[in-house]
């Protein structure tokens, strides 16, 4: 078993991909510090599997490089990230802790069509001293911008289970804690974080997340154009969010927010303000712009366009709605990463715009007064009409069909929030364990091609027409 913080579930990131952008570049960052003091000749990256087919689109080899540059996803400038790959390209060199090494693109990655046995997102890097000698690690990205190594045992992880109140490993386990202390599910989250961090941090996490994602929808809804890859897709949340706002323009998040509430409150106009805020997020991801995994990148706005949903049409009280929500989807996202995945490369899209979709619902139902029951039946109910979801994107970029799953798994998690709550979980024929592991055996009986390698469905029916080079 092992402890999932929620602060694992939501990392504040870069763009577009968290299984193939973010945790590659945190095993760059990693295998940095193996190679720190020493005298490096050369640098070498081969990639395997899913990782490999669809590095490119995905920005796995920009990741890496700016990983090995020792750029931080979290504090990164996102408008120079262009920059500084240019800079190493145009150079053939890249600074590895403040020295120069030689780096020439098409020397250094090597590209694997087959997969390693541990999982298919893998990858080594290497390095040569000038001794001679090769030091060599092989990194997994499972999803989510976790990254393993075949051979680690995690000490710290099994440390951290130990000092925990209410270890969980299943729905059985989180209903068992429920009904012996009668708390809601967000505060057994709240007390195993308390347990290895204090309250004023953990609230202060939290709430960076929400500021995050509010900050990146007001950029997706603010910014025009074509998105970067060769697909030619075009933003359109910008031309949405001006047309339900009549033409009037804002100048910061807060400002934006209130003109949003002053909007008609028909269902209608809702329902196109949740499709946007989706929209927004993810054209910014797209575009290697701030995001925060949610529990992955390609699912990072269903999330945010749920609670923003919540917050300005909504009945909104403090930042006390804010714990409740993202603390109680943390837990399902938590659940889905231990009894089956949140990787595409290993189930498809089922494991991440159905996670996060299943996560949505679970928090906007304890927004609602939901009971823990029908807060597990939500989330039960958001991944069961996700099952068998492939990962097709076209080109290997997560623009298409992705942008526009999350506007619909939106939609689709706060359906199931408002059908748990006109239901008896206790007549519930299908529970959350149910279909954490039918999700695990859909995702193993899925065909290799619709577990994000760009090698079947959309991405092989329209690629040629819309990428004919490739």
């Amino acid at each position: 078993m092992e402890f999932v913080s929620a602060f694992d579930i939501f990392k504040i990131g870069v763009g577009p991909s968290s299984s193939h952008t973010l945790g590659p570049w945190k095993a760059a960052l990693d295998f940095l510090q193996k190679i720190k003091g020493r005298n490096v000749n050369y640098i070498g990256v081969e990639l395997f599997g899913s990782l490999s087919k669809t590095a490119i689109g995905h920005g796995t080899d920009v990741a890496i490089m700016l990983g090995l540059s020792g750029y931080d996803p979290i504090t990164i400038d996102t408008q120079k990230i262009n920059e500084y790959i240019d800079l190493i390209r145009t150079s053939s060199k890249i600074i590895l802790n403040n020295s120069p090494v030689e780096f020439n693109y098409t020397q250094s990655f090597v590209f694997h069509r087959i997969s390693l046995d541990y999982h298919p997102n893998g990858m080594q890097l290497k390095a040569e001293l000038d001794n001679g000698e090769l030091i060599s690690e092989t990194y997994f990205s499972v999803g989510g911008g976790f990254i393993e190594q075949e051979r680690e045992i995690d000490l710290s992880v099994e440390s951290s289970f130990s000092k925990i109140s209410y270890p969980i490993s299943s729905e059985a386990d989180l209903l068992g804690y429920i009904n012996k202390t009668g708390l809601p599910i967000w505060q057994i989250v709240l007390k195993n974080e308390l347990d290895l961090d204090s309250e004023a941090n953990v609230k202060d996490r939290i709430i960076e997340i929400w500021e995050t994602m509010k900050e990146c929808m007001y950029n997706g809804c603010h910014t025009k154009g074509i998105l970067p890859g060769g697909l030619n897709v075009k933003r359109r949340a910008e031309e949405i969010n001006l047309k339900l706002l009549l033409g009037q323009e804002t100048s910061n998040v807060e400002k934006w927010i209130s003109a949003i509430k002053n909007t008609p409150q028909s269902f209608n106009n809702i329902n196109q303000w949740i499709s946007c805020f989706a929209l927004a997020v993810n054209e910014e991801n797209a575009a290697f712009g701030r995001i925060v995994t949610s529990p992955t990148n390609g699912a990072a706005g269903i999330l945010p366009a749920v609670f923003m949903y919540y917050y300005c049409f909504e009945n909104y009280q403090s930042n006390h709605d804010i714990m409740r929500y993202f603390l109680t989807a943390s837990e399902i996202g938590s659940l889905f990463k231990k009894g089956a995945t949140i990787s595409a490369a290993a189930g498809g899209c089922q494991a991440e715009v159905g996670v996060s979709a299943s996560m949505a619902a679970a928090g906007l139902t304890e927004l609602k007064g939901g009971s823990p029951g029908q807060v597990l039946m939500a989330a039960e109910i958001a991944m069961e009409h996700h099952l068998g979801l492939t990962c097709d994107p076209v080109g290997g970029l997560v623009q298409i069909p992705c942008i526009e799953r999350n506007a619909i798994g939106a939609m689709k998690a706060i359906a199931a929030s408002n059908l748990a709550l006109h239901s008896d979980p206790d007549s519930a024929k299908v529970t959350l364990d149910d279909v954490i592991k039918t999700m695990w055996h859909t995702a193993q009986d899925m065909n290799e091609k619709y577990r994000e390698t760009a090698e079947g469905g959309l991405a092989i029916n329209i690629a040629s027409k819309l990428l004919p080079n490739c």
